[in-house]
């Protein structure tokens, strides 16, 4: 697609080893990295939507999973940026596949954390009937980072979250051992915690979940 040739061509001229090393090592090394600079790495993406609008527009699935299959943590988020922009109330009923896929593929929290909160969330808002099947599988998966999204999918819904489900998922997940589970619970809890902190901090001191998810999910109150 000429879109995924001229991003791939901007990210090579822009590339900086010099950033590189420690982009990748803040990551632990899962990823290699062109040493982009988000703000960088925006700036092409915008320039490159603009120029090539209409074909992006008509293949943003196609080509968010070409970018996403590539090599370099930077198609990665680019191709996140483009589900930002493209997928807003832009959903089909069987994207919830293709938003799975995304999830489980080069999975870290710097990219699931934002599918789970806008692709996933943003799904489930178009359609709420879902939102029990999806999440029951999401929550009983045996991959760690759809567990995870189940917990976060609602961290954009603010005042409008469904409580009882978020202490569903709590209850469900509050003995395992995964660092990102625990931190996902404290998260998602501390995030709700701004609209029902009376709530959060009953269900907090009854619930008895694990140090670092206590820790997290106290820390506004």
């Amino acid at each position: 697609m000429n879109f995924c040739n001229a991003i791939s061509e901007d990210f090579q001229k822009a590339s900086n080893a010099a950033l590189a090393l420690p982009m990748a090592n803040y990551l632990k090394n899962n990823f290699t990295f062109f040493g982009i600079k988000t703000e960088q790495r925006r700036t092409i993406f915008k320039t490159n939507y603009e120029k090539y609008k209409l074909e992006v527009k008509s293949n943003f699935r196609e080509i968010a999973w070409e970018l996403f299959q590539k090599q370099e943590r930077e198609f990665h988020h680019c191709a996140i940026d483009l589900l930002q922009k493209a997928f807003k109330n832009n959903y089909r009923l069987e994207d919830i596949q293709f938003i799975e896929k995304l999830i489980t593929t080069h999975s870290l929290w710097d990219t699931v954390d934002t599918l789970a909160k806008y692709q996933l969330g943003g799904y489930l808002k178009q359609f709420p009937q879902e939102t029990d099947a999806v999440i029951a599988r999401f929550s009983s998966a045996s991959n760690l980072w759809l567990n995870r999204s189940a917990i976060l999918f609602q961290l954009s819904y603010k005042e409008k979250t469904d409580f009882d489900l978020l202490k569903s998922e709590c209850e469900k997940h509050k003995h395992s051992k995964e660092f990102f589970i625990q931190k996902a619970i404290g998260w998602a809890l501390r995030d709700y915690s701004r609209f029902n902190p009376a709530g959060v901090k009953a269900f907090v001191l009854s619930a008895q979940l694990k140090p670092l998810s206590t820790r997290e999910a106290l820390r506004l109150l």
